[in-house]
């Protein structure tokens, strides 16, 4: 909500999409302006439905922030349900191919667009007992490398942030010694404020950014290494 509020501040017309009927009513209480899309990013027609109805309330679809994601379980990966894999491979990144997808061919009619696909700090250093997690945003950071490339010959600009661990509900899914362990790795001391994060998105999906694409910002309060 935090990049909502902020793109709303300066001017964007906002869609918000959740799986979660009861994320999306608070959403609108807190960005009563706002348009809200029921989703399930891990499925292509149901993604290619929310654009639809984006685009019908909107007119077109300019800036996405696909941030759609879940942590998964905790577990060495040699006894990491299969199950489990596959629900994280198909949230955390197959939703954002879909997403992304299903927003490109406006775009590049448009010649106009701007994406910031959120990715991870685990993307790049790994997390362990969190495989899945690790690949899939792994994963989100090539992708959008490779397709950041693709569409440079539009104005389009196409980026990732590799956030460190924020104060958002994924943490409720994660075990304190797993939170307390990703804190530890801070060298700021704390975790990421999520205005932080909306600061840093909002230039990336400005007409300012005009120049930047298929790369990845880190916000990871020192951690990142490369």
């Amino acid at each position: 909500m935090a990049v909502a509020r902020r793109l709303a501040g300066d001017g964007a017309r906002i869609s918000l999409w959740d799986v979660s009927e009861k994320a999306l009513e608070a959403a609108s209480r807190m960005l009563p302006e706002a348009q809200t899309v029921h989703v399930d990013v891990a499925s292509y027609p149901s993604v290619e439905a929310a654009v639809r109805a984006t685009e019908e309330a909107l007119g077109r679809i300019d800036i996405l922030v696909h941030s759609a994601g879940i942590a998964g379980k905790n577990a060495p990966l040699d006894a990491y349900e299969i199950e489990e894999w596959r629900r994280v491979i198909d949230i955390d990144l197959n939703g954002t191919f879909f997403v992304n997808r299903a927003v490109l061919p406006g775009m590049k009619a448009r010649n106009y667009g701007r994406i910031v696909n959120i990715a991870s700090i685990a993307g790049k250093e790994g997390n362990p007992n969190a495989s899945a997690y690790a690949a899939a945003k792994a994963g989100v950071i090539g992708m959008t490398k490779a397709v950041g490339k693709e569409c440079a010959g539009y104005d389009i600009a196409i980026n990732a942030v590799t956030p460190a661990t924020a104060k958002t509900g994924i943490l409720d899914e994660l075990a304190p010694e797993f939170i307390d362990y990703m804190l530890s790795r801070i060298p700021r001391g704390r975790f990421l404020e999520v205005e932080e994060a909306a600061n840093m998105i909002a230039w990336l999906v400005s007409s300012e950014n005009s120049f930047t694409t298929a790369a990845v910002f880190d916000l990871s309060g020192g951690r990142a290494t490369y």
